[in-house]
């Protein structure tokens, strides 16, 4: 585990630690299962044990780190299981807030979404592959936005910490990066229809595809760790 040790003890130093270490995860620097040791990270960082535990706090309610039994924390390990309910839990609510967010939006609203679309196509074209995991979670949350039901968003929020290592495991893969543009290209065309159940069934069928996708990944390293 590299990481940079340029931060200074400042008031929101907590926060800061706790997405340096968030995105460490995300992007897998941090692997799935390592162990988080405190004095490592605190002499790694140049910081006291009070921002980092604040951090690593964090981190756990939000789900990306775990306590283990002998003591500390440890990155959550997704498992087959994990990833079912996880995707199953997203269908239900994402799918009910992109009909939402069809029958709810006004067509000044649709403007942020065309606009990160194009960034998307741009990112695809250039293969840019951090910067369209950052704009795609911006266009699922600006979908998200126009349910206008904050305690629907709430929920899918209660989530962020798997979807964003989804995303990152999936859009990692071309194919489905440009699959993953031709979905958001139709889920816009049915939003502006005002076709609810349409957009309802794409993105039910999108995040199965992403399912898919992760599963394929984890089966490949697996089979990879077998034969290593």
């Amino acid at each position: 585990m590299k990481l940079d040790n340029n931060f200074k003890e400042r008031r929101s130093l907590g926060q800061d630690v706790f997405e340096y270490l968030k995105n460490a995860i995300i992007d897998q620097t941090i692997a799935p299962g390592s162990r988080l040791v405190e004095s490592k990270i605190a002499d790694m960082l140049g910081i006291s044990r009070t921002p980092l535990r604040e951090a690593l706090h964090k981190l756990e309610r939000e789900d990306w780190i775990e306590k283990i039994p002998s003591g500390g924390f440890q990155v959550v390990t997704l498992t087959k299981n994990d990833i079912e309910q996880t995707f199953g839990i997203r269908s239900v609510l994402e799918a009910y807030a992109a009909r939402l967010a069809a029958e709810n939006h006004t067509p000044k609203d649709l403007i942020p979404l065309e606009k990160k679309m194009k960034e998307f196509k741009i990112c695809l074209e250039t293969k840019d592959c951090i910067k369209l995991q950052k704009i795609n979670t911006q266009f699922h949350d600006l979908l998200y936005a126009l349910s206008k039901s904050p305690k629907l968003i709430k929920m899918i929020n209660q989530l962020r910490a798997q979807i964003s290592i989804f995303r990152q495991i999936i859009l990692k893969q071309e194919a489905f990066a440009h699959k993953s543009n031709d979905d958001h290209i139709k889920m816009l065309a049915a939003i502006k229809k005002r076709d609810g159940s349409k957009v309802e069934e794409l993105v039910r069928e999108h995040i199965i595809k992403g399912k898919n996708a992760v599963l394929s990944e984890l089966k490949q390293e697996e089979e990879e760790k077998i034969s290593a």
